[in-house]
């Protein structure tokens, strides 16, 4: 905790935080020092009281409430990020499979050539299968 927004900038500079809770009354009395505090928060997430009317069980819930809603997000963005990767990856393993089948029965093929087409083919077939995996 910080006393004034000038200390809690120093304190923003030397660690990173989850939430950062901010007193109404002092982002009205300084509101250039409030700006600067904003930008330095980095991925925290900020919250705004007015801790002149707000006993500590209220603030306790505020900052829980926060906390849950952020690890929620991330959740969401983790998942949809997976999904979109997954997509993307589908069509060029398919292809890399159908190649890989396509070769393989090319005639008179060397023994080496197709045992190392098989291997592709098994790596392929793996990263396929991670990728229809639910997450």
């Amino acid at each position: 905790m910080a006393p004034s927004l000038r200390q809690a900038l120093t304190l923003l500079r030397s660690q990173e935080y989850s939430a950062v809770l901010f007193d109404q009354t002092l982002e009205e009395t300084e509101p250039d020092d409030s700006q600067l505090a904003l930008e330095r928060i980095g991925l925290a997430i900020p919250i705004h009281m007015n801790f002149a009317i707000s006993k500590m069980d209220r603030v306790v819930r505020e900052v829980r409430g926060a906390l849950q809603r952020r690890k929620k997000e991330v959740k969401l963005a983790r998942q949809g990020a997976q999904q979109a990767l997954r997509n993307e990856l589908k069509g060029p393993v398919t292809a890399l499979l159908l190649s890989c089948e396509m070769a393989l029965q090319v005639p008179n093929l060397h023994e080496a050539a197709e045992a190392k087409l098989r291997v592709v083919y098994d790596l392929v077939q793996e990263v396929r299968s991670k990728l229809d995996a639910p997450a």
